[in-house]
């Protein structure tokens, strides 16, 4: 992992020079902090605006760290994917932290740490969703502006009470994620390939490979646990992907263990097809912020007529719609009035 393969990964001419490289980054928003950790390590002159956002980019993923730490001790929720990847990289070298995911062991920790976010950052947005019907699994995402809004990207934190959302269908949902941690970060690439398989994966997924190829996999244990958690084709293609880029390691073990589990997987897949009804998959449009309603545990559901579904939080108010399908104004209106009236009987 060192600026070389970084200008293989950008498909950037090495005599093009480093302004070309972090030029080309500049197409994804963390890309340019991982390349400017790269050139700082390698000693490349740089004036102090480029220095600055490599100094605030740092902050940001010191602040994700302790952030974790601190709501894993009050809360219960844990980081997976981005910040345990992160761990992996060498030295000086930044991991892109697009967004801080967290999965919660229940509903009531994962309000607990939502309150914990809005009440010590400045958060503007809270979106939510709801995935399946009785139980359901909640997913919030939380965003706050930057230190400097305009340039750099916005803090996000994901939480949800499922670690792997599967596709809704075939793929289950699967709410618990246990195994090393870095077997845990190799499946959660493996779930993101998840309706994805036919694009290759991006640089930085192709360099959290290259960080992981150097942990120590026993292929079988590792190809069994990717079987059990229904990801043997996903993880399949991404090995087959990064291994015309980087080294895999004991990673290339773990690839031929898999191909015993993928006709397995497949034929599930198939026979689920034709007998499993999707799991719905609900979004919450805002009604209102609220004052943080420090006694309840979990959200609460009401359907104030057959049409309007609202879901109750914490923290705000929401009408569930399915997802991608924007509220008509009249239902709306009609969620509104319905909050009003809850609100003068309770």
């Amino acid at each position: 992992m060192n600026t070389a393969l970084l200008y293989r990964l950008l498909d950037v001419d090495p005599a093009a020079g480093p302004a070309e490289l972090l030029h080309r980054a500049r197409a994804g928003r963390h890309l340019p902090h991982l390349v400017l950790s790269a050139l700082v390590g390698d000693g490349v002159r740089m004036g102090e605006p480029a220095r600055a956002e490599l100094r605030r980019a740092r902050d940001r993923a010191d602040h994700y760290a302790r952030l974790s730490a601190g709501l894993a001790r009050s809360t219960g929720v844990r980081a997976i994917r981005g910040l345990p990847l992160a761990g992996y990289y060498p030295g000086g070298l930044l991991r892109p932290l697009d967004t801080l995911d967290l999965v919660a062991p229940d509903e009531a920790a994962l309000w607990q740490a939502v309150i914990r976010l809005v009440t010590d950052h400045p958060v503007e947005h809270i979106d939510v969703s709801l995935l399946g019907e009785r139980p359901h699994h909640t997913a919030v995402t939380v965003h706050w502006p930057a230190e400097d809004p305009l340039v750099d990207p916005w803090y996000r934190v994901h939480l949800s009470t499922a670690a792997l959302p599967g596709d809704g269908s075939a793929v289950p949902v699967r709410p618990y994620l246990v195994a090393d941690q870095h077997v845990e970060c190799l499946i959660a690439l493996a779930e993101s390939r998840i309706d994805r398989s036919a694009q290759p994966p991006g640089p930085v997924t192709l360099l959290d490979m290259a960080a992981l190829a150097r942990r120590p996999f026993e292929p079988a244990e590792t190809a069994a646990v990717l079987a059990a958690y229904r990801l043997a084709p996903e993880a399949a293609g991404l090995l087959d992907h990064a291994a015309g880029q980087v080294q895999l390691g004991s990673l290339a073990a773990v690839r031929a263990e898999l191909a015993l589990e993928l006709a397995p997987e497949l034929r599930r897949r198939a026979e689920t097809a034709t007998t499993a009804a999707p799991l719905p998959d609900r979004h919450g449009t805002l009604l209102r912020r609220t004052v943080i309603r420090h006694d309840w545990d979990e959200a609460r559901l009401l359907t104030p007529t057959p049409e309007t579904l609202l879901l109750l939080t914490p923290v705000a108010d929401y009408l569930l719609t399915p997802a991608r399908t924007p509220a008509a104004p009249t239902t709306r209106m009609a969620a509104l009035q319905a909050l009003h009236r809850w609100d003068t009987v309770c």
